[in-house]
């Protein structure tokens, strides 16, 4: 018992030693790198990062906890609470904007867009009510009101939308509302707008409803062309809208030669030959089958009989020729717009196939290249996306970069602390690179010149005996090289094979693209050089565990009496307390007497 106490007394004293050592060897390391490397700073010291833009507090000085649910109206005839609903309190305490912006405001779009459908109105049907029996005293009215609700529109937009636009004079964005105003006033659009609504409607009175007098309305084209480049610009696939239109142009020239000929018909008389419309069944579809026909020059048609109608029929053959190959013309450029990346793709494929063919490369490695042209294609919609950056401004390529990026590299251990310009100008250096799957990403004993970050799938880290046993799985988010961007010595080989398992997508930072960085941030590049040299230490460092085997005792414990001195000393007790056994005997008592 007594021994069994002396060695655990020993082993704790023995631990609180060594707890002892390791601090003082931990601090005479921090010293030693210090006075040896000059850019190694103090644990408490970082850069400063540009701080985050701090909530601002709602007015009145509320919070979102201190803020009211919802305002509650209590009804004594239901004898209910009720709460009024989000959508009325917004509509009440909306307030129309002082300037808008004609770029980016969402809400000028759509007004744009009624007043497109009121140009489209008068454009389809001015033409129809004057050449076509459509137009009667029974249904007079409603044309009418339809009428001055499409002028009542045009009015508003002249008022209130117009006048309100914001421009660009000398670099600077004008919001000021007298300036918009005179702005406005001065343009050509201004002008177009008073003839569009200039009321001769009030020839109503003497020649009666004639629809053409309504003709000045549709000169308000430009509100048209203004929708189609705002519409275009927020559309993810604007060429199928371009193709609708394209399609609309047709489809109007068709409308109107169709009227266009029923005019005729009537001015010769419905039936009169049989090169007119002979007044049976719908006339409307009837006419838009021949003017359908002329236009497109199928042929077929009688013979026109009369002077007027040979000459009708020749301006119909011209005009078809002319406005058919336009607007055959105007779709090839809009089909040929919207597969123009379809078709480079195509292209550089095919030119790549032809060259492996030349020097005969193997038939797994052109699979393996058609393969990743495929996918990258898929994936991301172009080969390349530092051609798409290349021609944005700079400013704007960092906040896309930041919001594709941004997020996964501050995670990054290694750079959390930096300057966090410094991390948006390593994000503008980040290239994509997608690799098939078993591709290996990095192999264990090259020079590491380059940082990854995973942006979607996996890679696995291989190691072990036979350099094949996964030991771990990376997943999207994940980092991994970044020792390597810093590390110096030696310490920059790769320590394992990365094998991407499935397609994987990676962000690359290569170590000159950092390095051309750091030379600016000075504060930065110091304390990323002290926290790879601490990783890279980290990394070396076998894992101890306390009480291992290993492990070096300060004091060791008191090792038990061998069994043959045991012996030795009973013999010893039966012959007496004599000679320098017995004497070493009784001493180890006191020591044991002693200890206890």
């Amino acid at each position: 018992r007594i021994s069994s106490a002396t060695s655990l007394s020993s082993a704790i004293i023995n631990t609180r030693l060594q707890e002892l050592v390791k601090l003082f060897k931990e601090r005479t390391e921090k010293v030693k790198e210090k006075l040896t490397d000059p850019d190694v700073t103090s644990d408490d010291e970082s850069p400063t990062t540009s701080p985050a833009a701090a909530p601002v507090p709602p007015l009145g000085g509320e919070t979102e906890g201190d803020k009211p649910a919802g305002d509650e109206h209590y009804c004594e005839m239901l004898c209910c609470t009720f709460k009024y609903r989000p959508w009325l309190d917004h509509v009440k305490n909306y307030r129309f904007p002082s300037s808008i912006d004609p770029f980016t405001n969402l809400m000028y779009v759509l007004w744009l867009f009624f007043v497109v459908m009121a140009w489209n109105w008068n454009c389809w049907l001015i033409p129809v009510r004057w050449a076509f029996p459509y137009q009667t005293p029974a249904n007079i009215h409603f044309w009418l009101v339809v009428d001055y609700l499409c002028d009542l529109i045009y009015l508003l937009d002249i008022l209130v939308f117009q006048t309100r636009l914001q421009f660009v004079r000398g670099g600077d964005i004008i919001t000021d509302k007298k300036a918009m105003k005179e702005n406005y006033l001065r343009s050509q659009r201004f002008k177009m707008d008073v003839v569009c609504l200039l009321p001769l409607d009030f020839f109503y009175f003497k020649v009666g409803v004639n629809p053409l007098l309504r003709f000045p309305r549709c000169l308000k084209y430009m509100a048209f062309f203004e929708f189609n480049n705002r519409l275009e610009a927020i559309l993810s696939k604007a060429y199928i809208y371009r193709v609708i239109r394209t399609t609309a142009y047709l489809l109007y020239s068709l409308h109107v030669n169709s009227c266009l000929y029923y005019w005729a018909s009537a001015y010769e008389g419905l039936g009169s030959t049989t090169w007119v419309y002979d007044g049976e069944g719908n006339s409307y579809i009837r006419c838009y089958y021949w003017a359908v026909k002329t236009l497109i020059t199928i042929g077929g048609l009688p013979d026109p009989k009369t002077l007027f109608e040979i000459v009708f029929q020749l301006l119909n053959y011209f005009t078809g020729v002319f406005a058919f190959s336009v607007m055959i013309g105007q779709m090839r450029d809009v089909v040929g717009a919207a597969t123009a990346g379809q078709t480079y793709y195509r292209s550089c494929m095919d030119s790549t196939i032809k060259y492996m063919n030349f020097y005969k490369i193997p038939k797994t490695v052109q699979n393996r290249v058609k393969t990743w042209y495929e996918y990258t294609w898929h994936s991301q919609g172009m080969l390349d996306e530092s051609e798409l950056l290349v021609q944005l401004p700079d400013k704007m390529r960092l906040d896309i970069a930041i919001d594709v990026n941004y997020n996964i590299v501050s995670k990054v251990a290694l750079f959390q602390g930096c300057d966090r310009q410094m991390i948006f100008d390593m994000l503008k250096r980040l290239r994509s690179v997608v690799y098939l799957p078993n591709d290996y990403v990095c192999k264990k004993g090259e020079i590491g010149r380059e940082m990854y970050i995973i942006q979607a799938g996996q890679v696995q880290v291989l190691g072990g005996p036979d350099g094949k046993t996964v030991l771990v799985t990376l997943k999207a988010g994940s980092v991994f090289g970044e020792i390597s961007l810093l590390a110096a010595g030696g310490g920059n080989r790769r320590t394992a094979n990365v094998v991407a398992h499935g397609f994987a997508n990676l962000f690359i930072l290569d170590k000159k693209d950092l390095n051309e960085i750091l030379v600016h941030y000075p504060e930065s590049q110091k304390l990323l050089r002290k926290k790879a040299k601490k990783m890279l230490k980290n990394s070396n460092k076998p894992k101890d565990e306390k009480g291992a085997a290993g492990d070096p005792l300060i004091i060791p414990p008191k090792a038990d009496t061998p069994k043959l001195f045991q012996a030795a000393l009973a013999a010893m007790g039966r012959m007496g307390r004599k000679g320098p056994l017995a004497q070493l005997q009784w001493r180890l008592k006191e020591l044991k007497a002693m200890q206890a």
